[in-house]
C-alpha cells in the first residue's frame, strides 16, 4: 500500500493541470488562514492533488502536466460560501430609502404601501421566467466574485 508521501510525490505526474507562481491562501484549523507564497497547485478531474512551494518542486514535476498556468504572483483563495442570500426577488425599495432619509418612519412607509410587503407582492406578480431572468445575472456576479456555494432564501 502506498504511503501518503508516495501519493503526494506521484501526484504531479497524475495532474492534468497546474497553476504555478501563485500566492495561495490556505486554512489550517489550528492556525487559521495562512498564505503560502510562490506556490504551485496541481489538479486532476476538478480536485487538487498536490500543493507545494515552487522551491519544493523537482525539475521534472511539470513535464507530464498537460496545461500549466502562471499566476504571476496573484492570490488564490478557497471558494467563498454565501450562506444567506436573497437572490430571487422582484421590485425594489429604493424609493423607501429616500423616504427614510426624509424622516418617514418604517410604519408610515408600510401604511403607504411600501415595506417588505411591496416586494412580496412584486414577487407574487412576477412570472417564473421573469424571476429567473432577473436572478441569473445576480448569481453570475457572485460567481465572478469567487462564490462557489449559495444558499438562496
Amino acid at each position: 500500500m502506498a504511503s501518503i508521501i508516495d501519493t503526494v510525490q506521484a501526484a504531479s505526474t497524475l495532474a492534468e493541470a497546474a497553476l504555478i507562481n501563485a500566492q495561495v491562501l490556505t486554512f489550517n484549523g489550528t492556525d487559521g488562514w495562512k498564505p503560502l507564497d510562490n506556490a504551485a497547485i496541481f489538479w486532476r478531474d476538478g480536485r487538487i492533488v498536490r500543493l507545494a512551494t515552487m522551491s519544493d518542486l523537482d525539475a521534472d514535476d511539470l513535464t507530464d502536466v498537460a496545461e500549466v498556468f502562471d499566476a504571476d504572483g496573484r492570490l488564490v483563495t478557497p471558494g467563498l460560501i454565501d450562506c444567506h442570500t436573497h437572490l430571487v426577488f422582484a421590485g425594489d425599495r429604493a424609493g423607501e430609502f429616500e423616504m427614510r432619509l426624509n424622516g418617514k418612519s418604517y410604519e408610515a412607509i408600510a401604511r403607504a404601501g411600501g415595506g417588505i410587503l411591496s416586494t412580496v407582492r412584486a414577487v407574487r406578480a412576477a412570472s417564473e421566467e421573469a424571476l429567473l431572468a432577473q436572478s441569473l445575472p445576480r448569481a453570475r456576479a457572485l460567481i465572478a466574485d469567487g462564490v462557489t456555494s449559495l444558499e438562496i432564501k
